[in-house]
């Protein structure tokens, strides 16, 4: 018979004592599960008041990369002159009415005061493969002076906030690339320009940011989706070109709006799971497939942003997070 100090009594004892404080002690040790929602092109005013809606009911933080054309009537619009591009040229088309302009700067003011991220996406959505740095800080301080004088441009300057011109020089700190297409001259040019972060990478699945110089380079995911687990950008635009091959189906809208759906929810908790690393995905400011990709952004958003330790937030605000985590990936290449 074993006393009461026997090594196996005394082992079991610690055992069960490490089974009560493991998972505690594992949850303190992970970092919070970063979510960051981003959308391309930012323009139309019905989206922008939908998008800013579910933020604000999920207590989430989304950023916008705004497309400057979108601040530019038809007389600014003859102006503007993208890199190796005739004058008055853009691959999205510019605002139609001064009107419009106004309540779309409207919209990113109020955003920005909710403390979304209002970041670049440049101006005439050009592929940029081929730019120079040049070319990428021509079209940078296009889309600087568009949004610092927007108000005035839109017959509205009495209207114009106090500190606009300050968040719009200064406060803008991302840019995600056209087509996700980028050249040797890009990182130099944002870098010039005061940019901390990019987001125009493509990774297989969620990985930490790289740094290049200071800079952090961020990769939307490559994530399973479907039954056969095809891997696809984290992005609407690209589940879109899978399920219908970028054709309108609004028949097959719930059953697309599922799976993008289960596909979010199973990449989130992988992550949430697992290691943690931050999950991005992207979005534009269209609704395709009948609003599927929204609808299932919508029910995401809803669902993961309420669980504890998790922090749905801007690119500005994930940044220091991920530098409290320890060294990037990449740093010093």
């Amino acid at each position: 018979m074993f006393s009461h100090s026997s090594p196996i009594k005394l082992y079991s004892s610690a055992v069960a004592l490490s089974l009560l404080l493991c998972p505690a002690a594992r949850s303190e040790d992970k970092p919070k599960q970063i979510v960051l929602i981003s959308f391309d092109g930012a323009h139309d005013n019905a989206l922008w008041t939908k998008s800013r809606e579910i933020a604000t009911r999920n207590g989430a933080h989304f950023t916008y990369f705004l497309s400057c054309t979108f601040l530019m009537n038809h007389d600014q619009a003859k102006a503007y002159q993208g890199p190796g591009q005739k004058p008055g040229k853009s691959n999205v088309g510019f605002a139609k009415s001064d009107d419009e302009i106004r309540t779309r700067i409207a919209n990113i003011w109020g955003a920005h005061q909710e403390g979304a991220d209002i970041s670049s996406h440049a101006c005439g959505h050009f592929d940029g493969k081929k730019w120079t740095e040049a070319d990428w800080k021509q079209e940078f301080i296009s889309a600087r002076v568009a949004l610092r004088d927007a108000w005035k441009n839109a017959g509205a300057a009495t209207e114009e906030p106090d500190g606009w011109e300050k968040f719009a020089t200064h406060d803008v700190k991302g840019f995600r690339a056209p087509y996700l297409s980028t050249s040797d001259g890009l990182v130099p040019a944002e870098k010039a320009i005061g940019f901390e972060y990019d987001a125009s990478l493509v990774t297989r699945g969620p990985q930490l940011p790289q740094s290049v110089g200071g800079l952090a380079r961020f990769g939307l995911p490559l994530i399973p989706e479907g039954p056969d687990h095809h891997l696809v950008i984290g992005m609407d635009y690209n589940f879109y070109v899978h399920h219908s091959k970028g054709v309108e189906d609004a028949q097959d809208s719930k059953s697309f709006e599922d799976r993008t759906f289960d596909a979010f929810e199973a990449a989130f908790d992988k992550e949430y799971d697992g290691d943690r690393i931050p999950l991005q995905l992207g979005f534009h400011f269209v609704e395709m497939n009948a609003g599927a990709y929204w609808h299932a952004l919508d029910r995401f958003v809803s669902d993961v942003c309420h669980r504890p330790e998790v922090a749905c937030i801007s690119y500005s605000q994930a940044l220091p997070m991920i530098a409290a985590r320890g060294k990037p990936q990449g740093s010093g290449l």
